[in-house]
C-alpha cells in the first residue's frame, strides 16, 4: 500500500528501543497492498521492531465451505506469512500473534474458534469483530462495521465472549468513544474475558468536535475501572480522530504528530497505567496521515520522559503478556 507521505529521511528517534508492534494489518486488494515485504521494508527504516501482532483485515477468507468457517482462511494466511518471515528473518517475528475475525453472534462460534486455533499453528490469540457504530445521521461508517443498531447488545454476542474465555482467547474491541459505557457493562458481565480496547476507543472528533476530549476522557476513566480491559495507544492517523493530517497538503513530521496526539496518548496512559497499555502502529491504516518513521518517532517523543521500566512496559511487556508472545526482551538475553 502506498502511503501518502513516508518522510523516510527523518532521523529515527531511539533506534535502540525494542518494540512489539501491538497492532497492524495485512492484505492485497486492487487499491491497496500491505504484505510481508511491505512491512519489512518499513521496519528496516530503523525502528527496532522485534515482533508484531496481526489484526484481522477481512482478507484471505476461504471461498468455499460453510460460511462460519470461511474467515479461518485469514488465520491460515497470517500464519503462513509468519512462517515465511521466520524462514528469512532472524531479527523480527512478523505475525507472532494473530487476532482474527469471527461472527461472534453465530451459534457455531465454538466450531469457528476451534478451526481458527488449528489454522493459527499456535499463534491465534483472539478475535476482533468491528463493533463501531454511532446513531447520528452523519456517522461515517467504518469498513466492515456492524449493521445499524450495533452488535454488542445481542445476547448471542455474550455467548461468543464466553466461548472465547473457555479457550483462553481475548477480544479486540474496535469501538467509538460513545460506546465505552456499553463496553464497560459487557466487560462486567464477562470478567473472565480479556478485552483489548483498540486505539484508545476512537474519539470521534469528526462528529463531536471540541467537546470530544472531555467526554472521551470521562468515559475512558470509567472504562478503565475494569481490570480485564487493556488499552492500545495509537491509531491516531485514522480520520475519525479529526486531526486532519490525512487531508494535509504536505507531510506531517513527528513533531507535528506528537503535538496533536500527546494530550490523548498521555491521558490514556495515565488512566490505564503502563502495565495495561501497549503501543501500536496500526499500519498501513495510519499511513493515511503519516509515514512509518514519523509515526513511531511521535509516539517515542510523547513518552520521552518516561522511565526505562515504563517504556519497556509500553513498548514490549504489555503486548508480550496479553498476546502471549514467547520472546525474551533483549535486556533479558
Amino acid at each position: 500500500m502506498k502511503k501518502r507521505f513516508d518522510l523516510r529521511d527523518e532521523p529515527v528517534i531511539g533506534p535502540d528501543l525494542p518494540i512489539i508492534d501491538g497492532h497492524h494489518h495485512m492484505f492485497d486488494r486492487p487499491a491497496a497492498r500491505y504484505l510481508l515485504d511491505d512491512i519489512l521494508e518499513d521496519i528496516r527504516l530503523g525502528h527496532d521492531i522485534r515482533a508484531t501482532v496481526y489484526i484481522e483485515s477481512h482478507f484471505g477468507f476461504d471461498e468455499t465451505g460453510p460460511d462460519h468457517l470461511k474467515p479461518v482462511g485469514e488465520t491460515r494466511f497470517a500464519a503462513e506469512i509468519a512462517e515465511a518471515c521466520a524462514a528469512q528473518e532472524e531479527h523480527v517475528r512478523v505475525n507472532a500473534a494473530i487476532i482474527s475475525y469471527a461472527d461472534m453472534t453465530d451459534p457455531r462460534i465454538g466450531d469457528t474458534l476451534d478451526a481458527h486455533i488449528a489454522a493459527g499453528k499456535g499463534r491465534l490469540r483472539g478475535i476482533r469483530q468491528v463493533t463501531m457504530y454511532d446513531d447520528t445521521p452523519d456517522y461515517r461508517a467504518f469498513m466492515f462495521a456492524p449493521p445499524p443498531g450495533g452488535l454488542m447488545q445481542s445476547p448471542d454476542f455474550g455467548r461468543g465472549l464466553r466461548a472465547l474465555a473457555d479457550r483462553g482467547l481475548s477480544f479486540d474491541a474496535a469501538i467509538l468513544h460513545t460506546q465505552m459505557e456499553e463496553l464497560g457493562g459487557i466487560a462486567d458481565q464477562n470478567p473472565d474475558t480479556t478485552f483489548v480496547l483498540d486505539h484508545l476507543g476512537f474519539a470521534y472528533g469528526m462528529r463531536y468536535g471540541d467537546a470530544t476530549f472531555a467526554a472521551w476522557k470521562t468515559s475512558l476513566a470509567e472504562l478503565a475501572r475494569r481490570p480485564n480491559i487493556i488499552a492500545k495507544v495509537g491509531g491516531f492517523g485514522m480520520p475519525f480522530w479529526g486531526f486532519g493530517f490525512n487531508e494535509a497538503e504536505g507531510p506531517a513530521t513527528s513533531a507535528d504528530l506528537a503535538a496533536a496526539w500527546k494530550p490523548w496518548a498521555e491521558t490514556g496512559i495515565e488512566i490505564f497505567g503502563v502495565d495495561r497499555c501497549m503501543m501500536e502502529s496500526n499500519f498501513p491504516a495510519d499511513g493515511h496521515s503519516c509515514g512509518y518513521v514519523p509515526l513511531w518517532n511521535a509516539l517515542k517523543s510523547i513518552t520521552a520522559d518516561f522511565t526505562p521500566a515504563e517504556k519497556r512496559a509500553l513498548y514490549w511487556d504489555t503486548a508480550s503478556r496479553v498476546y502471549g508472545i514467547d520472546m525474551p526482551h533483549p535486556e533479558d538475553t
